[in-house]
């Protein structure tokens, strides 16, 4: 058994801030936050001396990192280093996501991920398949020859993957996926969100009644709210499902954000993710998916048209946006960041926050939000 106590100005739980207080971990989970004063004798102390002690932050949509693409490089060593090169920037669980691809690159993606898991890869929990089973008219940066309704197969693989990681997220279109699928999906823990749909909002409520629970980077590649049709947008902010939010002020401008915060009927909540392809925590200046260029300039990623391809985002960067730009409150940002991602793929008993037997994922941030150090069930991976 290891213990050690890890102490700051301020801890954040994941509801509220505590000061005058140690995290105590035991082997990789937070046993307890406390006085220094209970801290058991002969436990290691770290006095982190400045700053906060906040939960890991938790991305459910990484295309890539660190060099690595998924789509590209389906093993789990990319796997361990698209996971390891977000480490750096606050991120501590997440799902390594792969975008509309042919059947056999799908196929090798999900053995790759069982594979994984069953490796126990730090800070993997999970798949997310965003596609291929989307709608044309709302593709984005996906390839269309690749877009394609869900047939039997294709659910049967999405269910056993299921079986052998902690979360599975897929992306899916109405126009592509229907309610019965959606519902044995669902039945099966598979987590279903909404995205890349041209639907009205009569279309995603029957998804949602299906079992659907999520919409994929709200706003983008989606249809809009109107004053006659709400489209999938108005659908996510008038229903409880949960929805995931690009902020980087390219994806959504902040006005927009601002109104959708506002708007957002529960119990779902907006969370953050990145998007992020490749490029994150390097100095590349382009890559190729599918086949074609994507191009990084002026802080995004896009294709020879223009078209958005992922983000050029970090969690830290999206969460000190929210703060700064947004002017959201710190508290509700790290959630957005931690605690609703984790409740929003069925994890958060164990991850997104620092109660008694979460995992030991924190990051120490300082008081401008720069990431000093970070842990991964109990493991310091930076700083």
């Amino acid at each position: 058994m290891t213990m050690f106590s890890l102490s700051a100005p301020k801890i954040f739980d994941g509801q509220s801030w505590h000061e005058g207080r140690v995290v105590l971990v035991e082997d990789d989970r937070v046993k307890a936050i406390l006085h220094p004063a209970d801290v058991p004798d002969g436990t290691a102390e770290i006095d982190l001396g400045h700053g906060m002690l906040v939960p890991g932050f938790i991305d459910l949509q990484v295309n890539g990192a660190g060099g690595v693409l998924f789509n590209e490089d389906r093993s789990v060593g990319g796997l361990q280093e698209l996971c390891a090169a977000n480490f750096q920037f606050g991120t501590t669980a997440l799902l390594p996501t792969l975008v509309t691809d042919t059947r056999e690159v799908t196929r090798q993606a999900l053995d790759a991920g069982m594979a994984a898991s069953a490796q126990k890869v730090p800070g993997f929990i999970g798949l997310h398949i965003e596609g291929p089973h989307l709608s044309v008219a709302r593709k984005g940066a996906h390839n269309p020859d690749y877009v394609r309704p869900m047939d039997e197969a294709d659910l049967l693989a999405l269910l056993k993957a299921r079986q052998a990681m902690p979360a599975l997220l897929t992306t899916v279109a109405v126009e592509s996926v229907g309610p019965d699928q959606i519902a044995r999906l669902a039945q099966a823990g598979v987590t279903v969100s909404l995205g890349h749909s041209d639907t009205g909002i009569a279309g995603a409520v029957l998804a949602f009644e299906a079992g659907a629970t999520m919409v994929t980077h709200l706003f983008n590649a989606m249809s809009q709210l109107g004053n006659r049709e709400p489209g999938l947008v108005g659908a996510a902010l008038a229903n409880g499902v949960w929805a995931g939010l690009i902020a980087d002020g390219i994806h959504v401008d902040p006005a927009t954000i601002g109104i959708a915060l506002r708007a957002k009927r529960g119990p779902g909540k907006v969370f953050l993710v990145t998007d992020a392809m490749s490029p994150m925590g390097t100095d590349m200046t382009g890559f190729t998916l599918n086949g074609r260029d994507i191009v990084r300039a002026d802080g995004a990623l896009r294709l020879a048209d223009g078209t958005l391809a992922g983000a050029d985002l970090t969690m830290i960067d999206a969460v000190a946006y929210m703060h700064r730009t947004i002017g959201l409150d710190l508290a509700e940002v790290l959630r957005m960041a931690s605690l609703y991602p984790a409740r929003a793929i069925g994890l958060a008993e164990t991850i997104g926050h620092l109660g008694s037997g979460a995992a030991a994922s924190m990051v120490h941030l300082s008081d401008d939000l720069g990431v000093e150090g970070v842990w991964v069930e109990g493991d310091k991976v930076f700083g």
